[in-house]
């Protein structure tokens, strides 16, 4: 203020922007009130509404939303598989992983089971033939080999049987005594080393009966026998039997259709010679036995012979009994009576 003079400031441009935004922010309408003021309106009109309804009406409205809170899950499953389906898929899976586990599990014991119950029953085997071979030490080393050999292939539960095993064993007339009590002693020791006992047929008793009734009657010992779980048959003087019942060993001694094929048969033959050479080898000792059998079968100077058998007949029952055909030398010391 000089000499009375009044000074006036202009007020800066910007800050008068600044108010002029100001005051037009204030002014500005807000969009959202007509909206509450709208929904107050609305509350407003239905509160009226509930109130001039009936308490019954009201109890149900308000009731409402609890039902539908509780609808709403029930909706929202409709599209799911219930409980119980779940549960039913559970135990079919459970049941589909156990059953195979289980099985091999069981198959696992089992074979344990039977693998040391065959090594129980070779070890006896084994051990009954050590005896005899001691006891018969004049016989020839490879019949112990191979008869042991070729019937343990037999004494395998595990394995499947496709036809029994057949042993023949032949001497001549100085060694008849050491070839019933071999075949008595071999036959015993493969069926107790199986806790069963022996099939025993002498051909000789039967020598002059009816073929067709001795043929019967061999069926009848050796299917009841076998059934009853008897393991192995011995036939002394296989040569002496009518030559037509012969042909019932069809019947057990088949390649491949024995009527019982876990079992095994020890024929023997007598021959008519008195010694029967060591110089022999097993390849001609089995000829031999060959000869002499269609020499006694079919030979018409013997008709009960004759008349029930030919020579295809004989073929066939031979290439059925000489599976393994043996040698059995004379032996000392043998008892007297019985084997």
């Amino acid at each position: 203020l000089t000499g009375g003079t009044t000074v006036h400031f202009e007020e800066n441009p910007v800050k008068e922007n600044a108010k002029a935004y100001d005051s037009n922010e204030t002014e500005k309408p807000n969009i959202y009130t007509p909206l509450k003021e709208r929904k107050a309106d609305f509350l407003e009109k239905n509160q009226g509404c509930y109130s001039t309804s009936t308490p019954q009406s009201r109890s149900i409205s308000r009731n409402q939303p609890t039902k539908e809170k509780q609808s709403q899950p029930l909706a929202k499953n409709d599209g799911e598989p219930p409980n119980g389906f779940h549960k039913m898929w559970t135990l079919l899976l459970v049941l589909l992983i156990s059953v195979p586990l289980l099985y091999v599990l069981w198959s696992g014991i089992g074979g344990g089971t039977s693998s040391s119950r065959d090594a129980e029953i070779l070890q006896e085997f084994r051990t009954r033939m050590k005896k005899l071979k001691d006891t018969y030490q004049s016989q020839d080393p490879n019949l112990w080999r191979r008869a042991r050999v070729f019937l343990e292939k037999h004494l395998n539960t595990s394995h499947t049987h496709l036809e029994p095993a057949i042993l023949l064993l032949t001497a001549g007339q100085e060694a008849e005594k050491a070839l019933r009590c071999l075949s008595n002693e071999i036959a015993d020791a493969f069926a107790s080393s199986q806790n069963a006992t022996t099939i025993r047929i002498d051909g000789a008793d039967k020598a002059v009966l009816d073929s067709d009734a001795v043929k019967l009657e061999v069926d009848t010992q050796l299917s009841s026998g076998f059934r009853e779980g008897k393991k192995v048959a011995v036939v002394h003087r296989f040569e002496s039997l009518p030559a037509g019942s012969t042909l019932i060993f069809y019947k057990y001694c088949d390649h491949e259709n024995a009527a019982f094929k876990d079992v095994a048969l020890l024929l023997t033959v007598l021959l008519d010679e008195q010694s029967l050479g060591k110089s022999f080898t097993f390849q001609e000792v089995e000829e031999k036995v060959r000869d002499f059998l269609w020499a006694k079968f079919t030979s018409s100077d013997v008709p009960s012979s004759y008349n029930g058998m030919d020579t295809d007949k004989l073929s066939g029952l031979w290439s059925r009994i000489s599976h393994l055909v043996l040698p059995v030398w004379p032996e000392k010391g043998l008892p007297l009576e019985g084997c």
